[in-house]
């Protein structure tokens, strides 16, 4: 029964993070940014990511409040989080030479997905470097974490990854598939699933390690500068 309880938990908690995102984009929705950015790049999805964070931060001011808990508004253990973060600088930067020099040697390379403008490229990359990071791991590593190890009163499993991380790595991955209820359709891009989940657990690392969602913020900030940067470049070089 306590078992059962438990993943009843972990469902209604999963559900509700993946719920605010899209009310996030239902609020995004109610503005025109075509004045400042008529590509569409950056201004939504800046909006989108600012609400969400907006609706989260509060609740855990709350509850940290109320039952104590720590999500890591600090630096933590700051020797811990440089260590961490500092490998997955280097372990992501070899990944992602890797994966660009297969997609281009198997002719899958596709060029930036808005017209190469600066408005377009510092629009977009602003949004990666101070937005993404910052409010998908407010959300999916430190509140997720936090309430998931609650749950299960930090039980997890051996090794340098809790179930607690775990459990969050899969609902961020979840939260980058696609659902539409009126017709019922689920559709996602599985090796998208799978990075997300493999980023999800460093992230995760991250934040178990040092006790702070600065250092997950940081780390997730890098990849996507990496990944979007080293798209642009190709895009100039390429197209």
């Amino acid at each position: 029964m306590k078992h059962v309880k438990n993943v009843f938990f972990i469902v209604i908690l999963s559900i509700f993070m993946l719920l605010i995102p899209r009310i996030a984009g239902s609020f995004a929705d109610l503005f025109d940014y075509h004045l400042i950015d008529p590509d569409g790049s950056y201004a939504w999805i800046s909006v989108h990511h600012i609400f969400q964070a907006l609706v989260f931060i509060p609740i855990m001011i709350i509850l940290g409040k109320v039952y104590g808990l720590d999500f890591g508004f600090h630096w933590g253990d700051k020797s811990a989080g440089k260590e961490i973060t500092l490998k997955f600088f280097k372990y992501f930067t070899i990944y992602n030479i890797g994966a660009f020099a297969f997609i281009i040697l198997t002719n899958g390379f596709e060029i930036f997905q808005f017209p190469l403008t600066g408005n377009n490229i510092i629009g977009y990359m602003g949004f990666q470097l101070l937005l993404s990071g910052p409010s998908e791991e407010l959300i999916f590593r430190a509140f997720a974490i936090t309430l998931f190890a609650l749950i299960l009163k930090n039980k997890g499993f051996k090794g340098p990854v809790s179930a607690a991380g775990i459990i969050a790595a899969i609902v961020f991955a979840m939260a980058h598939m696609r659902f539409s209820f009126a017709p019922f359709e689920v559709s996602f891009i599985t090796m998208q699933l799978v990075l997300a989940f493999g980023l999800g657990i460093f992230y995760g690392i991250g934040y178990e390690k040092s006790g702070s969602m600065y250092y997950p913020m940081i780390m997730h900030s890098f990849s996507n500068i990496m990944m979007v940067g080293t798209t642009i470049l190709l895009s100039f070089i390429l197209q």
